[in-house]
């Protein structure tokens, strides 16, 4: 298993960690098979979306606020509910494929961590199965 630090820098925010995960991959010595990202945190997640466009992202943050605003009465005594539904909302893993040694994504995609809950250290842990 390999472990991908990372370093949040805003309360609410998308990093792209498409280049990490390859690096991951390329330590992995994966040339084909599969890979599972995992998040262990309650209050962030992982996704797959577009990276071409940065509005998108913003748009996305925008969304999932307007779903679920930060102030909405929740009752959980640490103040971070909102962070709690969004990971969930977002999900904690997604599968790869891995192909001639490079993850199998669309021509605009990237790999986001989701950040619900900063800033602080997190990380990722991404296990691989080679075919």
């Amino acid at each position: 298993m390999i472990r991908i630090d990372i370093q949040s820098k805003s309360q609410v925010e998308l990093i792209d960690i498409t280049t990490e995960v390859q690096e991951a991959i390329r330590e992995a010595g994966i040339k084909n098979g599969c890979g599972m990202l995992f998040v262990p945190h309650t209050t962030a997640a992982v996704t797959i979306n577009e990276n071409a466009d940065p509005d998108v992202i913003t748009d996305m943050l925008k969304a999932l606020d307007k779903i679920v605003p930060l102030q909405g009465g929740y009752r959980h005594a640490e103040g971070n509910s909102a962070a709690h539904v969004k990971t969930t909302l977002v999900g904690n893993s997604e599968m790869l494929m891995i192909e001639e040694g490079r993850v199998v994504l669309g021509r605009w995609q990237g790999i986001y961590f989701c950040e619900f809950d900063g800033p602080r250290p997190r990380q990722v842990l991404f296990k691989t199965i080679s075919a």
